[in-house]
């Protein structure tokens, strides 16, 4: 049986949406030189570079971005490597959707290993059905679901075009 895709965010919103998380960013880390975004590789990493153009055409922020590759079906099963001397430094970490958490916990793991000034997490989509306890500090759109639904963020290049409910 195919599920019905019910459209919950087109792309005029989603760009409000990217707006406004960027503004929160800014606020949160307003007496900040600079931010480190890392994005979770696919469409989180896209949200990402969003966020990030965003940042820059409205703060003094200086915006660093890192992409991190992890398995989300397996996430458990992926080792997250870091090439960057993470110190210190304010990050925000990105992904399209909060599912049920578990990949936004993996992607968690490794930067718990250092000194960091501050970590904070942003999605564009969030589920109010999660396994794992992850809770965004940055909340695009928010959507009350069943277990058996999934949201999907549609991409295309750079942009982000629409966000399904399914």
């Amino acid at each position: 049986m195919n599920k019905v895709k019910v459209l919950i965010l087109d792309k005029e919103r989603i760009q409000r949406k990217l707006q406004r998380m960027a503004y929160e960013i800014w606020e949160q880390n307003s007496k900040e030189t600079e931010i480190t975004l890392i994005g979770i590789a696919g469409t989180g990493a896209v949200v990402a570079r969003n966020l990030a153009k965003i940042l820059g055409e409205i703060s003094p922020l200086k915006v660093e971005l890192l992409i991190f590759k992890i398995n989300k079906r397996h996430p458990a099963a992926t080792e997250v490597q870091l090439e960057h001397d993470l110190q210190g430094k304010i990050l925000v970490l990105v992904d399209d959707v909060a599912n049920s958490g578990k990949t936004l916990l993996y992607a968690l793991k490794p930067l718990l290993t250092m000194d960091l000034k501050k970590v904070m997490i942003t999605v564009l989509v969030e589920r109010k059905h999660k396994a794992f306890p992850v809770s965004p500090d940055i909340v695009g759109h928010s959507v009350a679901t069943t277990l058996q639904d999934r949201i999907e963020v549609e991409t295309e290049d750079d942009e982000i075009v629409a966000a399904y409910l399914q």
